[in-house]
Parts: structure tokens; C-alpha cells; sequence
């Protein structure tokens, strides 16, 4: 942990500063924001914990214009690229580019600027290696701070927060969360002074209605989902008459032997098209309908447009059209033609559009930048848009209240309804938000009302030690230190107080202990000492690091030539999932999930035999290290490394070797299934971004080379159209 003590803040200028800001703005100041102004002047951090839309980044904002004043450094963290990239923008508009850079993997634009934005990861990765780029730090925003509970990133934010020196102040911006006060209980015992600011009130009201088709009156209707605090009296009748359904359906109308029988209810789901409609009757576009499917998201915008639904103007279509082409204009025809762009453009002008992580980035831009300008009048979007997308709307509609997770289908949380329905309501554009809960007959509206009504879940830390933490942890500290950082996690406060996931006070340091146990065999620790292979590793920051770091040390890329390179490592980005023709997938008849036998190789993979065979050969050797990880994870019970995937390895060598988007996808089908083109465009960027690593700490100059090679190979055409433009790392760059 760094040292140091918080500077004085210096009262006589702060009044004088606060008055300029407030002075430049065009809209009044909230009381809870004024209360957190005052925390930052009073030379304390702040979490303010506040709900979706009302204000929470004009503290950082103020915490920015005070820091600059000072001469100081300000590092603005989200937990996404894409956050990432939208807040860059927003900063340079509000203090000019030169005065703003941007740090997200591979991307580095102006590193030493005095307001510098990157995900939470670049600035963990940071502190660990004790950057020269953390010199004269005043300030550090961590936005969407409740990410510290997501399962896979959430150690992030506790290392950041217990590893940054004690004069860098914190501004803690949170969605509304429970147990706001024992975050800040805990922060203040690694931060000193934190200030906790709590709204709990929308700045727009939001009124919460259900949709339902009711067959005897042959139309959709719009009714209220709560009335006084609970269930609407509209909603109970409905239920009750959906039991009453079933029940006579079972008594009367049996059907064939082993068969559920058929039940025809009172009332059905609207269809998309009738939503639609309701919808403008009602005055209540521009909306969000989330659909926890991309198919069913694009199918959605399908359905409207056979339909005829035509929602925009002349002069609307005119700058929609405008803008995607704006977006594409580095795409090559046959690209376009490989991202359906005749039906993606037709969906866009009709005023509709698909927005989900199957969609490459720059048709997401295009339909991020036309909805919030007013253009496009209806998004089907999956949850992802929910996580920080700045895409408000005067309605957002739930078209399913259960969605698949690990354990199956389930009902939405409290805080899952929260979050997505913190988007309805544009401040200075609506006086009401609205949110409306499609009808489903598995899904009772009381039970909706329930989960509208219910106060949202506590933070729960995720923090857990990883390889690369240990041997940073042996590195700087000595054993007892090590100890000691363990121990001012959230998660070990939880633990201490019996409200967190971690069943012992020592649970983490025998996490530790584990972990290191698994190092030493293989090489990487001796004792509480490094050696050369766990100086590497230290530098290595992915969640398969102890895989990587053995890739780097063995036969596994030897020698290899920038294609062979960056297929292997591809094996511990890629995840298989299944996927289906969306808008902007290929057209081929490739939709099988098992690879087609090796001979059938699509033309124009650039690869060859002998490249084919050395990469399955290099995948052999990778595996080999990875069951040997794993056999030592059983013996030590320490969390099993993931299993590579070498399903996209083919298809990244063609991408590498230049090979057409259009046959890339081509080989992707083959091997893993048909992929949608923003699936295999996230894969490969964060592949580059992996790359780019391997090419900072190979020992071998060859491979340094080689692997700086395959990054800028990667990130052409397609994969670097519709974001900020990759620089070469600048100098001081890496962490």
C-alpha cells in the first residue's frame, strides 16, 4: 500500500472554484450533489450512490474542475472499453483534447495528459507495476463502482482502492445500492475520510404499467402494475383469471395421453408489432424494449419492418442515413455486404434497430449516436445496454420477466429491474419515465409488482486472489504486508462482520497460501521470492494468467511467425457460445455447432497445410500445460484455470494473414458454429489487446517481435472500424 497523507485542500480557493462551476452550468444543483461538493472541498473522498440518470457524474465532474485547478492529475476508470470510449468523448468536448487522454488495453492516446480515461483494469495493472504514469495523482474516478460485486472483475476496484496512495482522493460514483453505508465504512478504513452520499429519489418519476392483450376486447391495454405500494387491482384480476384458465383446462379439456393440455387464456403477450403501436398511441416513444435474445432483438426489428411500421420523417431518414454512413465509411463494400447493410440501413431509417453485443462497433455507434439525437424511435436491445450506455428514453419495456442464468431461467431481481429501468425518463425532455412489463403467462404481474416494490440486493464483495496478485503481492511486499493488503478487502470486512460471500476471517490468506503453493511448484516462487518466470508473470494481466505466463516459458510460441501467434493465444480469449444469424452475420449455410471435418476448408484462409498443422500441433502443446495447471489446482483446491478453446484459432490465423472478413467468417462457421461478426470482432480486439502484453514481456526478442507484429495485424478493417483509432503505445505508456 503507498504511502502518503491527503493534501490540505485549499478552503480560500475552494469557494471561488465552486462558484465558477456552478456559475458554467445551465440547470440548478441537486441538494445531494451540493452535499457531495461539499465533502470534496472539505478535502474528503465521496460515494455518492444514486439512481441511474440523476446526476452522479456531475461530482465528478466538479471533483475534475477542482483537481485541474490544482495542477494535479485525474485518472477517470469505468469498467468497460465502451464506457470508456463515450466518456473519453464527453471530456474532450468539456475540456478540449489536448487535455484529455485515453488508456484502454492497446489503446493509448495522449497518456500524459492532465485528465487521462481508462477501464478499471489499466489502472489496477498500474499500481501494480508502479507506472511513472501515477506521478502527481490528485484524483481518481471510479465509475459504476458496484461492478466490485461482478463474479469475474469485481477484485479490480477492491485492489485499486486499497493500493492507490492515501493522497489520491476517490470519487465513488454507484448505482443505488442497500448497504451504501458499510461500503463507505469500509472505505473509509483504507481511504481515510469518505463522505457517503445517498439518493434514493429519480429525478423523473416512473410509473410502472403492464402490457396484456385481452382477447374479449380484441385490443392491447396499457394498465397500471402497482396502485398504493402494491399490486394493482387490474393485475390481481388478471392473475386470478390466468389461474382460473388453467384450472378449468386441466378439469375439462384433457388432451392426448402424455401431453400437457392446451389452455387458452383470457388474456395473451402483445405482439411486437401491436406493442409498437400502443406504444405511439400513447405518446411514449422514443422506448427500449429489452429482450434478453440478440436473435430475438434483430428478429424484433424484422418483424416491424414486414409489418410496415415506418416511424420517421423524411428529414429523420435524411440524417439517419447520414449517420450510419458516417460510421461505415471505412468499411469496404463487401464487408457492408457481409454486415447485411441494405437491412440493417432499412431497419435504421424506419426509426427501428437492434442494439446487442452481436453487432459490430460501428453499427452499435450508429445506433447509440441516432437514439440519443432523437432519430430512432425504438431499440430492441439485450441487458448490456442497461450497463452505462448514456441511452435514455421516455419508456423502457421488459418484454420477458425471466431470463436464462446459470441455474436456468429465472425471475428478474430487484436490482436487475432497477437497472434496466434506469433508463426511462430523459431529464429535461419527460415529467414521467415509464416502465412497462409485457404479460406472460409464466409470470404472475403480482410477482412483477413484487420484484417493482422490492428494495435493491447489498453489495456483496467478489474479491478473491489471483496468480498474477500473488506474485505482485511477493514482489512489493514482504509476507506480512501481503497479509495485511488481504486483509483491507471488502471482502475481508464482510467476512469480519458476517455479511459478505467469504466464511473465514483467513479465508483469503489460505487463498493465498494455495495459490502460491501451485506457483512454487511449477517454478514461479521460491519461498517468498520470485524467480525470473514469476517476474514475468507479474506482467502478465489476464484471467488466464499462470496459462499465458507458461505459453510464454515453454515450446508453445517459440519460433512462431505473427499468424501462429496469435491463433494459439486465441485459445484463451475465445469463449464458445451459440450463436445465429443476426444482422450483421454472414449469410452462409454454415450453422452447425460441430467443426466439419479438416479437409472442408473455405478458400481465401491464407493459411496452407503446413500452418495449419504447425498451429494444431502449438494448440497440443498449450493443452499439455493446461492440464498440468489444473491437475495442480486439484491438489492445492484452488480455483480451476479455464480451458482453452482452440475453436477460433483457424479463423484468427486468416484473419492474421489477411484473409476477407466474409471468408474469416467463413472458416469461424466451419469450425465453431456460425458467429455473429461482433462476437468475432470483441474476440480479436481483446486478443490484440493480449498480444499487445506478450509482445511487452517476452523474453524472446523473436517473439516480442512477432507478437508485436500479429497486434497491428489484428486490428485492421472491420475489427478497428467504429471506435477511437489504436495508436502505437506511446512512450510511458504500459503500465
Amino acid at each position: 500500500m503507498s504511502g502518503g497523507t491527503a493534501a490540505e485542500p485549499r478552503t480560500g480557493d475552494a469557494g471561488r472554484l465552486r462558484r465558477r462551476f456552478v456559475g458554467g452550468l445551465h440547470f440548478p444543483v441537486d441538494p445531494f450533489q451540493h452535499e457531495a461538493f461539499d465533502a470534496l472541498d472539505s478535502g474528503s473522498s465521496v460515494l455518492v450512490s444514486a439512481p441511474t440518470g440523476s446526476g452522479k457524474t456531475l461530482v465528478a465532474e466538479y471533483a475534475i474542475h477542482r483537481t485541474l485547478a490544482e495542477r494535479t492529475k485525474v485518472f477517470y476508470t469505468t469498467p468497460l472499453k465502451a464506457l470508456s470510449n463515450q466518456k473519453y468523448r464527453d471530456l474532450c468536448i468539456a475540456h478540449g483534447e489536448e487535455q484529455v487522454g485515453l488508456l484502454t488495453g492497446d489503446t493509448a492516446i495522449r497518456p500524459r495528459a492532465p485528465v487521462v480515461v481508462m477501464t478499471t483494469e489499466v489502472l489496477r495493472n498500474m499500481l501494480l507495476a508502479g507506472s511513472d504514469l501515477l506521478q502527481r495523482l490528485g484524483l481518481v474516478v471510479l465509475d459504476e463502482v458496484h461492478y466490485l460485486q461482478d463474479p469475474y472483475r469485481g477484485g479490480v476496484w477492491e485492489e485499486v482502492l486499497v493500493l492507490s496512495a492515501r493522497s489520491v482522493t476517490f470519487v465513488c460514483l454507484s448505482a443505488t445500492v442497500s448497504n451504501a453505508n458499510e461500503l463507505g465504512a469500509w472505505l473509509r478504513s483504507v481511504r481515510g475520510p469518505v463522505e457517503v452520499v445517498v439518493e434514493e429519489r429519480r429525478p423523473i418519476t416512473l410509473r410502472h404499467h403492464f402490457a396484456v392483450y385481452k382477447r374479449a376486447e380484441d385490443q392491447v391495454l396499457l394498465s397500471p402494475l402497482l396502485a398504493h405500494a402494491a399490486p394493482s387491482d387490474e393485475a390481481l384480476r388478471i392473475d386470478q383469471a390466468v389461474r382460473r384458465a388453467g384450472r378449468t383446462s386441466v378439469t375439462h379439456t384433457p388432451g392426448p395421453p402424455g401431453r400437457r393440455p392446451a389452455m387458452r387464456l383470457p388474456v395473451r403477450s402483445p405482439r411486437r408489432i401491436e406493442l409498437v403501436e400502443l406504444l405511439a398511441d400513447e405518446e411514449l416513444l422514443p422506448a427500449i424494449v429489452f429482450i434478453f435474445s440478440r436473435a430475438a432483438c434483430d428478429d424484433a426489428v424484422r418483424q416491424c419492418l414486414r409489418d410496415g411500421v415506418r416511424l420517421t420523417s423524411r428529414v429523420e431518414r435524411a440524417a439517419i442515413r447520414a449517420t450510419a454512413e458516417r460510421h461505415v465509411e471505412s468499411l469496404s463494400d463487401d464487408d457492408l455486404s457481409v454486415l447485411g447493410y441494405p437491412e440493417w440501413l432499412e431497419g435504421l431509417e424506419s426509426g427501428l434497430a437492434a442494439h446487442h453485443a452481436g453487432l459490430v462497433p460501428a453499427y452499435r455507434e450508429a445506433v447509440e449516436e441516432c437514439f440519443a439525437s432523437g432519430l430512432l424511435k425504438v431499440v430492441f436491445a439485450t441487458e448490456t445496454l442497461s450497463l452505462g450506455i448514456n441511452m435514455p428514453a421516455r419508456t423502457v419495456v421488459i418484454e420477458r420477466f425471466t431470463k436464462f442464468g446459470g441455474a436456468g431461467r429465472a425471475t428478474l431481481t430487484s436490482g436487475e429491474y432497477a437497472q434496466l429501468t434506469g433508463r426511462a425518463g430523459r431529464r429535461g425532455h419527460d415529467a414521467e419515465g415509464h416502465a412497462v412489463v409485457v404479460f406472460a403467462p409464466e409470470t404472475p404481474l403480482a410477482e412483477a409488482a413484487r420484484v417493482a416494490l422490492a428494495p435493491l440486493p447489498d453489495l456483496r464483495s467478489t474479491f478473491r486472489p489471483t496468480y498474477n496478485l500473488a506474485v505482485n503481492l511477493v514482489r512489493r511486499f514482504d509476507r506480512e504486508t501481503a497479509h495485511t493488503v488481504l486483509r483491507s478487502s471488502f471482502a475481508q470486512w464482510q467476512a469480519q462482520r458476517g455479511t459478505g460471500p467469504v466464511r473465514s476471517i483467513e479465508m483469503l490468506t489460505e487463498a493465498l497460501g494455495r495459490r502460491l503453493a501451485v506457483l512454487e511448484e511449477l517454478g514461479y516462487v521460491h519461498g517468498w521470492a520470485l524467480t525470473d518466470a514469476g517476474r514475468r508473470l507479474s506482467t502478465v494481466y489476464h484471467e488466464s494468467d499462470l496459462l499465458v505466463a507458461e505459453a510464454l516459458s515453454g515450446e508453445v510460441l517459440a519460433d512462431a511467425e505473427p499468424s501462429i501467434v496469435a491463433g494459439v493465444l486465441s485459445a484463451v480469449v475465445f469463449e464458445k457460445r451459440r450463436a445465429r444469424r443476426a444482422f450483421g452475420a454472414a449469410r452462409g449455410a454454415h450453422r452447425e455447432a460441430t467443426p466439419r471435418p479438416a479437409r472442408r476448408k473455405p478458400a481465401g484462409d491464407r493459411l496452407g497445410e503446413r500452418r495449419r498443422a504447425e498451429l494444431s500441433e502449438r494448440l497440443g502443446l498449450l493443452a499439455h500445460h493446461f492440464e498440468r495447471i489444473r491437475a495442480l489446482e486439484e491438489v492445492h483446491v484452488v480455483p480451476r484455470t479455464a480451458q482453452p478453446e482452440p475453436g477460433l484459432a483457424t479463423a484468427v490465423a486468416a484473419w492474421a494473414r489477411g484473409a476477407s472478413f466474409g471468408a474469416t467468417l467463413e472458416v469461424a462457421a466451419r469450425d465453431v458454429g456460425e458467429m455473429a461478426p461482433g462476437d468475432f470482432v470483441r474476440t480479436v480486439r481483446q486478443l490484440a489487446d493480449l498480444v499487445h502484453q506478450v509482445g511487452i514481456v517476452a523474453s524472446d526478442p523473436s517473439l516480442a517481435a512477432s507478437a508485436a507484429a500479429a497486434h497491428d495485424l489484428l486490428l485492421r478493417d472491420v475489427v478497428a472500424a467504429g471506435t477511437l483509432p489504436s495508436s502505437a503505445i506511446a512512450e510511458g505508456a504500459e503500465p
